[in-house]
């Protein structure tokens, strides 16, 4: 029998299991979380990203790190970088999370997410209640100067398109969660921020 569940989506019928979101939450004792690390390429996000998994994990909670440039190798790997092809990413990137939150797991993601309102929705899709937009902030000037994947350089010179800061817009957040200043504080303090923050709502 034919499936055409692809040509006509309408016959995709969502299952719903037995086991719900607060039951994994009972078995996990935490509740699921999505910290979304935002922020110019070079300003630290998944530096700091990493040192709040490896806080969380020696507390003893399930945590889960989606970082954008591994996710954009596989899962997203067909997808350029317009700003349809960015808000598809966003998109795929909130879904994947949104599984692990209801899985309970604390969900560190870190990915530019240069449009206000991508990061908009997927704070919507999630749930403001399981949701911290981290502003992970640092000058373009700063990022230019650190450069770690030479990628700046790049963009400047024209060989790299549609790259953020540089050729695209990066919109700053408006009302962020938390902001980690990456020009004042070291990596080390800015997790410790993050896991402050978490500690006193969350954990």
């Amino acid at each position: 029998m034919k499936d055409d569940t692809t040509s006509n989506p309408n016959n995709v019928v969502g299952q719903a299991g037995e086991i719900q979101s607060e039951d994994r939450c009972r078995l996990f004792k935490q509740q699921g979380l999505v910290l979304w690390f935002t922020g110019l390429s070079g300003s630290g996000k998944s530096t700091i990203a990493i040192e709040v998994e490896k806080k969380l994990v020696a507390y003893g909670r399930a945590v889960n790190r989606l970082d954008g440039d591994n996710l954009r190798q596989g899962l997203n790997r067909d997808l350029k970088f317009s700003e349809e092809d960015r808000d598809e990413n966003i998109r795929r990137i909130t879904e994947v999370a949104l599984l692990f939150k209801d899985a309970a797991f604390i969900t560190l993601v870190s990915a530019i997410a240069p449009y206000i309102k991508m990061r908009k929705f997927a704070r919507n899709r999630i749930g403001s209640d399981h949701f911290m937009e981290v502003y992970v902030k640092a000058s373009l000037e700063e990022c230019i100067k650190r450069d770690p994947k030479g990628l700046y350089k790049k963009a400047i010179s024209g060989q790299l398109e549609n790259f953020t800061g540089i050729s695209d817009p990066y919109e700053e957040p408006e009302n962020p969660d938390l902001v980690l200043d990456t020009m004042k504080f070291s990596v080390n303090q800015c997790a410790e921020q993050v896991w402050g923050r978490v500690c006193e709502n969350f954990v």
